[in-house]
C-alpha cells in the first residue's frame, strides 16, 4: 500500500466514523417518522383493518381511534394540508393534518381544522396514539348548549363516543343536527 491510499482510506474511515453516529440517529428518526406517515396514510385510508393493523401493539388506544376514523369518514373529512410529522423526542412523534369537516360547515364557519396525532413509538411500534384539535370556541359553544337543550339528539347515537362506541356515523349526523339547530337558535336569538 502506498500513502496515497493510506490516505484515502483514513479519509473513508474518518468519514465513516462520523456519519456512524449521525447517521444512526438519523436512521432511528426517518424509521419513526415514517412509521407515523404509516399510521396517517393508514387513517386517512378509511380502511378500517389497515388502521387495526398499523394499531396492532397500541391496543388501548385502538377503539378512540378506531371511533375516530369512522367519524371522521362520516364527516367528509378532506384533508386540506397535511404538515410534516415531527419527532418531538425519542418516542413522540407529532403530525397535524388539517381538514375540511362538515362540522365547520354546520356552523357556517369558513375555517378549517387542524387535528394533530400525538404518536408514541417505541422499538419501531406503535403503543399509543392521542388526537387534539383546534376546534374554535363556538364549536364548543353549541356542543355545551346541546347537551343542555338537546340532549336527547345525541345520548343514544354519541354512546360511548370515543371509547368504541358502536355508532360513530350515527353520532356525528346527531352533532351535525345539533350543530345547525343551535345555529338556527343563535340566529332567532339575534333577532329578538
Amino acid at each position: 500500500m502506498n500513502l496515497k491510499e493510506l490516505f484515502y482510506i483514513a479519509i473513508l474511515l474518518a468519514v465513516g466514523c462520523k456519519n456512524g453516529t449521525k447517521s444512526e440517529a438519523s436512521v432511528r428518526q426517518n424509521n419513526t417518522i415514517a412509521i407515523a406517515n404509516q399510521f396517517i396514510d393508514a387513517f386517512y385510508s378509511f380502511n378500517r383493518d389497515s388502521l387495526k393493523g398499523t394499531l396492532s401493539n397500541a391496543e388501548e388506544s385502538q377503539p378512540g381511534i378506531l371511533y375516530y376514523q369512522k367519524w371522521a369518514e362520516c364527516g367528509n373529512y378532506e384533508i386540506l394540508k397535511r404538515f410534516n410529522c415531527e419527532e418531538k423526542n425519542d418516542t413522540l412523534v407529532i403530525c397535524p393534518i388539517m381538514v375540511k369537516d362538515d362540522l365547520m360547515s354546520a356552523l357556517q364557519l369558513d375555517l378549517n381544522v387542524t387535528d394533530t396525532f400525538h404518536i408514541t413509538i417505541k422499538n419501531q411500534q406503535i403503543r399509543s396514539v392521542q388526537t387534539s384539535s383546534n376546534d374554535p370556541d363556538l364549536y364548543y359553544e353549541a356542543r355545551e348548549w346541546m347537551n343542555k337543550n338537546r340532549p336527547e339528539l345525541i345520548e343514544e347515537p354519541c354512546k360511548g363516543m370515543w371509547e368504541g362506541g358502536p355508532t360513530p356515523c350515527e353520532c356525528f349526523k346527531a352533532i351535525v343536527q345539533g350543530l345547525m339547530e343551535f345555529k338556527a337558535n343563535e340566529k332567532v336569538a339575534k333577532n329578538q
